[in-house]
C-alpha cells in the first residue's frame, strides 16, 4: 500500500517538472492574456474564447483592454461532396476551410503579417444515420477550428519572442 502511494506521488512530480499540461492549454506570454479578435465566425470566437480560459487569458470585447489583437479578414468553409453512393447520395464529404489573419500590437505595429490558413477534413456520410452525421460535421468543424486557433496562437507566440529578442 505505502508502495502505491510512493508511485504516484513520484509519477505526480515528474509530470509536473516536465512541464505537462491538459491538451488545449498554453503557457500564454505576458503579451497574450488578453485578445481581441476582429472578424471571424462564431465558431472561431467559440473555440478562441474556449482555448484562452484553459489557458488563463481573455477574449476581450475592446481592442482597448487587449495585448494584441487577432483581425481576420477571410474565414471560409467549403462544403464538397467527394464521392456518391448507388442512388445518387453522398457518401465522403470534404469540409475545406480558409482564413486569413494578422496580429496587430497595442500601438498598431504589425507583430505577422497577414497569414492564410488552409485546413481541411473528409470524413464518410452515412446515409442509414443522418441524423449523427449532422451532429458530426459539427464537431468536425470545431476540431478543425480548434487547430486553427493552436496555429494562430502559436504564430502570435512566436512573434512576440522574436520582437521581445
Amino acid at each position: 500500500m505505502r508502495i502505491n502511494k510512493s508511485v504516484i506521488l513520484i509519477a505526480a512530480l515528474l509530470t509536473s517538472a516536465c512541464g505537462y499540461h491538459l491538451r488545449g492549454a498554453y503557457d500564454l506570454p505576458k503579451g497574450m492574456k488578453t485578445i481581441f479578435l476582429q472578424g471571424g465566425s462564431p465558431t472561431l470566437r467559440e473555440q478562441l474564447k474556449t482555448v484562452l480560459s484553459s489557458s488563463s487569458g481573455q477574449l476581450v470585447t475592446s481592442p482597448d483592454k487587449a495585448d494584441i489583437v487577432l483581425r481576420v479578414s477571410k474565414d471560409e468553409i467549403e462544403r464538397r461532396v467527394l464521392s456518391l453512393s448507388e442512388r445518387g447520395r453522398s457518401n465522403d464529404i470534404e469540409l475545406a476551410g480558409h482564413l486569413e489573419f494578422e496580429v496587430i500590437d497595442p500601438k498598431n505595429g504589425v507583430l505577422v503579417e497577414r497569414e492564410p490558413i488552409d485546413f481541411r477534413r473528409e470524413y464518410f456520410n452515412d446515409q442509414q444515420d443522418v441524423i449523427a452525421k449532422d451532429n458530426e460535421e459539427t464537431v468536425i468543424r470545431k476540431e478543425m477550428y480548434q487547430q486553427v486557433v493552436r496555429t494562430m496562437i502559436n504564430r502570435s507566440r512566436a512573434a512576440l519572442e522574436a520582437k521581445g529578442k
